[in-house]
Formats: C-alpha cells, structure tokens, sequence
C-alpha cells in the first residue's frame, strides 16, 4: 500500500517536472501576459520583452479554415495602415495547416509577421481563428475564437493604439 503511494506520488511529480511552463492555462483577459516566443519564418525569435510599448495580436489561423482565410487579408490590411501607432502582428500558422514552403508566396505578400511556430500558453481556444490581443502595458486584453471583422479590430485596437507607451 505505501508502495503504491509513493509510485504515485513519484509519477505525478515527474509529469509536473516533464511539463514545460507555457503548458500552463491560457492567458486571461485583465491578466498580465505572459511570455511567449514567436518563430519566425526565417527562424528568427521574438519574445514579449522584445514587444514592450507596442500593441500585439497573436493571431492562429490554418490554410483550411475558411473565416481565416476572410481575416488574414483584413489583418494584414489594418496592421499596414496602423503599424506606425505601435502595432505589431503575427499570423501564428496551426501545424496542421499546408506545409511552409507552400505558403511561401503568400508570406511574401504579407505585411504582418508570419509565424512557424510559438512556445508559451497561447493556442487556438476552442478553434481557429484565435486572437490574442495584448496592451503596451502586457496585459492580456482580448483573447477569443472567431474572426475579426473591422468594426471589432476598430473597436478593440483604436483605445489601445491611443494609450501611451508605459515609461521606463
């Protein structure tokens, strides 16, 4: 019997010490964002810190889900023109999505950063399109499944892109 616990107990802390920390739960609207690290195509990195004063989308989309297909060009269209109040975003493409050197053309095409890949708690919530939405202050203030449509970019990023930079 004590046997049994002290298995127990054993494979329960290895799977806590085997599980990275951005396994972690999502991040939360009003929270403090946490960290991240974005790939980029070029397998470069970006993380939070490296954002600070800007207004950031992570953005999840895949090649097969038709309502990303309507968003991506309405992102990349907005991120052009508002890209120098402070705003910064990133098409995070779903591994199960076409494979990289496929998107390539479109990638090209693109004003807004095109992501292999993140490490930290953000993922899809429930499906795709995900959109996070963190203030210059990192602070988680938008985090939902579904597509944006303009009146909801305008309604959500103007307040933030009009907030100054924090100090320091």
């Amino acid at each position: 019997m004590i046997f049994r616990e002290i298995a127990a107990g054993l494979l329960a802390s290895a799977l806590l010490l085997a599980e990275p920390a951005w396994a972690a739960q999502p991040p939360r609207v009003g929270d403090a964002a946490p960290d991240f690290q974005v790939t980029l195509m070029d397998r470069g990195k970006v993380s939070l810190a490296d954002l600070r004063g800007q207004v950031v989308v992570l953005n999840f989309w895949a090649t097969w889900c038709g309502p990303c297909r309507q968003e991506l060009p309405l992102l990349d269209t907005y991120y052009e023109l508002q890209k120098g109040y402070g705003l910064k975003v990133f098409a995070v493409t779903t591994e199960d999505s076409l494979p990289l050197y496929k998107m390539r053309k479109l990638f090209e095409a693109l004003h807004i950063t095109p992501a292999r890949g993140i490490k930290g708690p953000y993922a899809p919530l429930g499906g795709v399109p995900t959109n996070y939405v963190i203030d210059r202050a990192g602070r988680v203030r938008y985090a939902r499944a579904g597509a944006f449509d303009l009146d909801e970019l305008n309604a959500i990023l103007v307040p933030l892109l009009k907030e100054p930079a924090p100090a320091g």
